[in-house]
């Protein structure tokens, strides 16, 4: 792993997300080494030439962070790496964040993948206007373990449940879902107890890890290869559309507060017409 220190002018950055008016990284880059990450388009900015996963930068700042800038907006951490990375152990840069956003009146969303997030309930506990989320797109560890190093599911769910357990508001995001893969209904079935609301997010393949991830389910899963070349190559769209009406019918039925995140372009591009 390679790691720099630096320094940098502000945390807050402002968000194109379709959910966020402000974004807080505090690392750059992430040692889960998801191989399905989005954000490793990072390196085209950042200069690293290391692979996605082996590099982090520690991001510094003496600034303290804009409270009004900020008051009644939505605030997300992270977008682009995870705040609960293994650094954020020695470092706690997310740790002292937190501490300034208590005395915020934001509407705070964490994303994680980690249960070191346990680590600071005392803070989260503090913070008014929270969501939790956790990303898992399947129930089996194998394949877990094949697509990225961060915790467990069964640490996750455990990790989920403790935040529940705790007052805190918890999102389980579905994210991303592949094809034919992801047991969406298994795993609403066996959290549904401890989850406050799921957010749906479909598998999309660009850059540099769209061949990697191809050639990862012709290898492993071979009798859906045909299936993703259709989605993936011949840009066929009608798994997600007949997918997307079955989550709708199955949380709608079942009294499950659910977002939809298929349809990220069109949502961006709501809000930036303001709608």
């Amino acid at each position: 792993m390679i790691i720099n220190e630096l320094n940098t002018n502000d945390y807050l950055t402002k968000s194109n997300l379709p959910a966020s008016d402000y974004v807080i990284n505090p690392y750059i880059g992430c040692t889960h080494g998801c191989k399905y990450c989005y954000a490793s388009f990072m390196k085209r900015f950042t200069g690293h030439k290391e692979k996605w996963g082996e590099f982090i930068d520690i991001k510094k700042c003496d600034k303290p962070i804009n409270l009004k800038k900020i008051s009644l907006k939505n605030v997300f951490l992270s977008s682009v790496t995870d705040c609960y990375n293994e650094y954020e152990k020695d470092y706690c840069i997310t740790r002292n964040i937190l501490k300034q956003l208590i005395h915020s009146d934001c509407n705070l969303s964490i994303s994680t993948k980690s249960k070191l997030i346990l680590r600071d309930i005392d803070l989260l506990k503090q913070i008014n206007n929270l969501v939790v989320c956790m990303s898992i797109n399947t129930l089996d560890e194998k394949f877990r373990s094949d697509m990225d190093n961060a915790s467990t599911i069964k640490e996750r769910m455990d990790t989920l449940k403790e935040l529940h357990h705790n007052g805190i508001y918890t999102v389980l995001f579905m994210s991303p879902i592949f094809p034919y893969i992801t047991e969406w209904k298994d795993i609403i079935e066996c959290t549904k107890d401890y989850i406050d609301e799921y957010w749906f997010e479909n598998l999309n393949l660009r850059g540099d890890y769209k061949k990697e991830i191809l050639e990862y389910i012709r290898v492993k899963y071979p009798n859906l290869y045909t299936n993703y070349i259709d989605i993936y190559i011949n840009k066929n769209d009608s798994y997600w559309k007949g997918l997307a009406n079955e989550i709708n019918h199955y949380c709608k039925q079942n009294n499950i507060k659910y977002t939809n995140y298929f349809y990220h372009k069109e949502l961006v591009e709501k809000k930036k017409k303001g709608n």
